[in-house]
This record gives C-alpha cells, sequence and structure tokens, in this order.
C-alpha cells in the first residue's frame, strides 16, 4: 500500500555489499528486499561499452567476462589522492588514473562510437552513487511507492567512524549526486549498537568490532539514559576481507608459477576469476575446515587450489594483530581495561571467520555478541537513527566523536591542533595567530588532518585565503581561527582578524575531492541519462526472464512433449530456439527479446495448460474405481 509519505531510509554503503532499512511508527526496523527477495546489493557497478551503467549482481556477473570495466571496492578510493591508493590500485584488475586535484579516478574503456571518447574517468563518488541510487530503487520498489513520491529528500547513510574529512565530504557528494538532498552521517559502529537494541535498556560501555570487507573500525561507547557516547574510536580504512582475499591469492598466484609456469598478473580476466574464488574460499572456511576449489586458469590451465582454516589463519594472522593493536588503543583513550567492557558487539561480514571471535573472546575473556546478523546490523542501526530524526524516538540522542585531530600548519611546518582527536561531535574551537612578515594583507591557511607533531607527517584537507588585512608589523594582527565540527564530522573553518574586523569562511572541500560545478553536472547528467539507465536495466531484467522461461520450456518439452499435437510442438521448437538465438547474442535488440519472449511465453502457458489436463485425465484414470454399491 502507498503511503502519503515516505519514511526515512537508513542506508549502509557497504564495500562488499550496501542495503537499507526502515523503521515503522511501532519501532520495528525491517531490511528492505528488491523484487528478487535479496536484502544486499552489491556494492559492484558495470559500465558497458556504450556508457550504460548495471548495479548489483548484474554487474559482478560481468566480472569474468569484463573485469577491465566491473567496479568493486570503490569505498577504498573514495576521497583519497593517486598518491594514496597507489599500492592498492595495482592490485585491482581496473585501471586507477590520477585526476583533477590528484584525486583517484576509474578509468573505463568505451566504443567510441557516435563520436563517444575511447574511455571515461569515473570518480569514486560516481560510482558509489550509482550504489546509492540501485539501493533507493530497490528500496521504493519494496515499499511499494510511486516513482513520484520523494523517497530521496532525507537519508541516513552510515560512514566507517574512522573516515577522515576528505573521505566523509567525498560520501556527502555521492549522496548528493544520488539524489539525496538532506542527508545525514552516522558512524557505522554507533548505529550497529542501535541495531542489537542497545537503545532499550541496555546501560554499560560497549565495544564495536566493525571488520567489513574495506574498512576497519572499533569504537568505545557508554550508553546511559539513552544516551549513546563515544568515549574513543580507532581503526584503519585500508584493513578488511578484501585483504584476507589478496592474502588466499597471493597463494593462488604462487601455485600457478609453480604449476604453469605463467605470469597471471598480466590477465585481467583471470584476476578476476581468481578473486572471486578467493573470497568463495574464505567463506567456506568459515564453515569448514578446509576448502578446495578447481580454477579455470585460462590460458595457464586448470588446477585444484586447497586451503585449511589453519593455513588461512595463519595467512592472516598479521592483519588480526592489527585489528587487535586498534582494540588496545581504544581501550588506551578511554582509560578503563578489557575487563571493564560489558558487551562486545560484531559488526561486518569478516566476523564471522572463527578467529576473529576466537581473538576477541580470549581478549575479553567473555565472548561477543552473535545473535544478530553482521551483514544486516549497520542498516538497521542507520534505520534506528533515521526513525530518532523522524521523531519515532527522542529519548535517544548520538554524540559521536571526531576520529583525527583538526589544525592549521604554522611556521616551520608544525601542526597546531584546534580540535584534537577523541572529541564529542558537534565542536568548535578558537586559536589565535599572527602574521610572520612585516606589512603582509594576506595570510593563507592551509588545514590538515591527523596526529604528528610536523604537517609532511599529516594529511592535507583544505586550503583558504584571509585577505584585505591592514598592513601591520609583523606578530601585531590578530588572527582568530575557528573550527566547527558539525553532528556528520564535517569541517568548516572562519578566520577573523581581530583589530580590523576582515572575515573569511571555508567549508572544507579536500584537495582530492569533486569540485561543486562536477557535483551539479554529474546530478545533471544522472537526469538526462535516467531513461538510458532504464533500457539498459530493463535489458538486463528481460534477459534474466528470458533464461528462466527458457529453461522452464525445455523441462516441461521434455516431461510432456510426446503429448503435443505436431503442429503444437513445431511452433514450440521454433520459439525455443528463437529465444535461444538471442540470447546467446551479446546485445541483442530489446525489441526483438521480448517479442520473442512474449511469443515462447504465450505456448508455454498453453503447454502448462495441456500438462496439467493430461495430469487430471492421468490421475482420474489411475484413481479406485465406485461401483453402483460405494466405493471399491
Amino acid at each position: 500500500m502507498t503511503t502519503a509519505t515516505p519514511p526515512l531510509l537508513g542506508i549502509d554503503l557497504g564495500t562488499t555489499h550496501s542495503l537499507a532499512a526502515v523503521q515503522d511508527s511501532t519501532g520495528t526496523r525491517r531490511v528492505l528486499a528488491g523484487g528478487d527477495g535479496r536484502v544486499l546489493v552489491p556494492s559492484v557497478v558495470a559500465i558497458l561499452e556504450d556508457g550504460a551503467v548495471l548495479v548489483g549482481e548484474e554487474a559482478k556477473a560481468l566480472a569474468f567476462r569484463h573485469p577491465e570495466r566491473v567496479v568493486h571496492s570503490a569505498k577504498r578510493l573514495i576521497g583519497r589522492s593517486m598518491q594514496e591508493v597507489r599500492i592498492e590500485a595495482a592490485r585491482l584488475p581496473y585501471p586507477v588514473v590520477e585526476g583533477p586535484g590528484g584525486g583517484a579516478r576509474i578509468r573505463i574503456p568505451l566504443d567510441g562510437k557516435d563520436g563517444r571518447p575511447p574511455f571515461r574517468d569515473y570518480s569514486p563518488e560516481e560510482i558509489s552513487a550509482f550504489v546509492l541510487r540501485e539501493v533507493l530503487r530497490r528500496s521504493r520498489e519494496a515499499l511499494g511507492l510511486p516513482n513520484d513520491l520523494d523517497l530521496e529528500s532525507r537519508c541516513v547513510v552510515t560512514v566507517p567512524a574512522y573516515f577522515d574529512e576528505a573521505q566523509r565530504h567525498a560520501t556527502v557528494q555521492a549522496a548528493e549526486i544520488a539524489g539525496i538532498r538532506d542527508l545525514r552521517l552516522v558512524n557505522e559502529p554507533t548505529a550497529a549498537s542501535l541495531a542489537y537494541g542497545l537503545d532499550e535498556s541496555a546501560e554499560g560501555r560497549v565495544l564495536v568490532y566493525d571488520l567489513g570487507g574495506g574498512t576497519f573500525d572499533v569504537s568505545l561507547l557508554k550508553i546511559q539514559d539513552g544516551v549513546f557516547r563515544v568515549l574513543a574510536t580507532h581503526g584503519d580504512t585500508r584493513l578488511g576481507g578484501d585483504d584476507f582475499d589478496r592474502r588466499i591469492l597471493e597463494r593462488m598466484l604462487e601455485r600457478i608459477r609453480e604449476e604453469c609456469g605463467a605470469e597471471p598478473r598480466h590477465d585481467p580476466l583471470l584476476l578476476s576469476t581468481l578473486r572471486r574464488a578467493a573470497e568463495r574460499i574464505k567463506i567456506r572456511l568459515s564453515e569448514a575446515p578446509e576448502a578446495e576449489l578447481e580454477i579455470e586458469g585460462g590460458n595457464s590451465g586448470s588446477f585444484v587450489f586447497r586451503m585449511t582454516r589453519e593455513e588461512f589463519e595463519s595467512e592472516i594472522e598479521g592483519d588480526l594483530l592489527r585489528s587487535l593493536r586498534a582494540v588496545r588503543a581504544t581501550l588506551r583513550d578511554a582509560g578503563i581495561g578489557p575487563a571493564e567492557v560489558d558487551e562486545v558487539l560484531l559488526v561486518g561480514g569478516s566476523t564471522r571467520i572463527p578467529a576473529v571471535r576466537a581473538r576477541l573472546e580470549e581478549f575479553f575473556g567473555k565472548p561477543p555478541r552473535t545473535d544478530l546478523d553482521p551483514d544486516l546490523a549497520v542498516a538497521l542501526g542507520a534505520a534506528a537513527q533515521a526513525g530518532a530524526l523522524a521523531g519515532k524516538a527522542e529519548d535517544l540522542l548520538l554524540l559521536d566523536v571526531i576520529p583525527l585531530s583538526l589544525g592549521i600548519e604554522t611556521l616551520g611546518g608544525a601542526f597546531a591542533k584546534l580540535l584534537v582527536r577523541n572529541r564529542t561531535v558537534p565542536c568548535s574551537a578558537t586559536e589565535e595567530f599572527s602574521t610572520q612578515v612585516d606589512g603582509q594583507t594576506s595570510v593563507d591557511l592551509n588545514i590538515y588532518q591527523g596526529e604528528r607533531e610536523l604537517v609532511k607527517d599529516c594529511r592535507k584537507i583544505g586550503t583558504f585565503r584571509l585577505s584585505g588585512l591592514p598592513p601591520m608589523p609583523a606578530g601585531l594582527p590578530r588572527i582568530a581561527v575557528t573550527f566547527t565540527v558539525d553532528e556528520q564530522g564535517l569541517l568548516r573553518v572562519t578566520a577573523r582578524e581581530l583589530r580590523s574586523g576582515t572575515n573569511a569562511a571555508v567549508e572544507v572541500r579536500p584537495t582530492a575531492g569533486l569540485e561543486e560545478a562536477e557535483v551539479r553536472r554529474l546530478v545533471a547528467e544522472s537526469i538526462e541519462h535516467a531513461g538510458e539507465d532504464m533500457a539498459a536495466r530493463e535489458a538486463v531484467d528481460l534477459r534474466t526472464k528470458a533464461e528462466s522461461v527458457l529453461r522452464g520450456a525445455k523441462a516441461a518439452l521434455a516431461e510432456g512433449g510426446e503429448g503435443l499435437a505436431p503442429e503444437q510442438a513445431y511452433a514450440l521448437r521454433k520459439a525455443l530456439t528463437r529465444l535461444e538465438k538471442l540470447c546467446a547474442l551479446e546485445n541483442p535488440s530489446t525489441e526483438d527479446l521480448r517479442e520473442a519472449l512474449d511469443r515462447l511465453s504465450g505456448l508455454t502457458g498453453q503447454l502448462a495448460d495441456d500438462l496439467i489436463g493430461a495430469a487430471v485425465t492421468k490421475a482420474l484414470r489411475e484413481a479406485p474405481k465406485e461401483d453402483e454399491h460405494g466405493p471399491a
């Protein structure tokens, strides 16, 4: 039933999967499934030769044939410069290049027809926006909402707690490109604690261990009287299940070199196949002590790869130790020991790995909670926060913290921290500075984020100029710089020369991110090409339906074809062959495919009726007979 006012969505924009959830007026939360019944949307985007876009399972399926145009793990690139991701980019099957401002861009080859360029560079923000649009589309489908009802006006989207300013800002831009106009960012660990139902009655200290596909976070929260206060957070945006897959992949590559004498790194298609195989092995080893997989190695031949759980745990030992170091750092920042933690919550699909759970139980002396699907926890928690914003949970208050210190560059390249990490947001701080040169009429302020004492060891996230200063001797101007971080963790910087009253302000837009003009262009493009995108989606859905009808028709024909009239059998086989030939084409005409599908569907509908009639006749023929005196 269509509702007049759509609910606020809680969206988990994940590295591996994304999904949405809602909370109804009774406080009940549920994840939203698309028409195919799936709640998880693979965070995978395929760009076809003509520029059409596919998202989710359909895109993931193309990775075996066209790895160079199927983008996964974009969350590991978002808001980061090419210099920062150079090592990771070298391991990806699709090319990553440096874009404007030094940001990472994904280069996708196009067919060059009709005047189109031979390639196009996509930002990670654009890729994430495609995923968000698909989540919104499926949510509208699940809720039964018409297209003219505004579902995108307000959404809660989660981000890793350890995302820095650049990554948060890039996520906001992705949401804007996807059409979300009023966005609230919430840290994933905080959302997860809501999902576990801790907002209802629990009090105490809760540690959230969030190990997803591409990022790792650990946050310690204190819950009291419905107030969620983050005491400390730590993490690593370059640690996750993708890294575990890579450990297995490296073992596979060694085997190929040993057995086949080939260098598979030069074969993008093989690399894509092996990466998927590594992921499957990882999943199997969470359920069984050993896994094996026969790998079709293309030109390198084929082989059987075996791995035991013990071997896998040995491979990821260093990664698990990295995560435990972050746990210790979080507890140290909060000034407590492991025994003082009341609950340990697991979030992210990689927490299904038995070694992860065993290490945490050993460290804390108590088993972590496993009563909630770790893939769904963040989205359900985001739905709870969306419900609070909609006024359905007025007694709920989230108090998050700044993950990394913020400040400016001062004389000699020193880093002056105005807001230190783990400070509760929203927050603000002001400090006074002065000039270094006589008669200076402007000051450049370079804004950094990090924990080191010199800016060369921190990350530059923005710069702006305070101009129009009256010329004064060095040291005489009084320049008050104010840093303000809002509830979403986004930074605004203002500067004021107190003697003259000269002002300047900037909403920090990281240098590696998209310019606002580019964001506006992308929003306009999404509207302009909405028809093309829908056509591409329709073509994929049509092919899927055609293949399903083909399977059913062949099975029905095998079972009851001998009872058909000759002309009916001929028509059915002719229609079946026609549809088979179209499905074998890489890009069949949508109209031809629909016509052939309708033709075969009509014939199989009649076949189904005939088969049912034959079955009824057979059942009646074989049923016990009654004589005039009653049942035999």
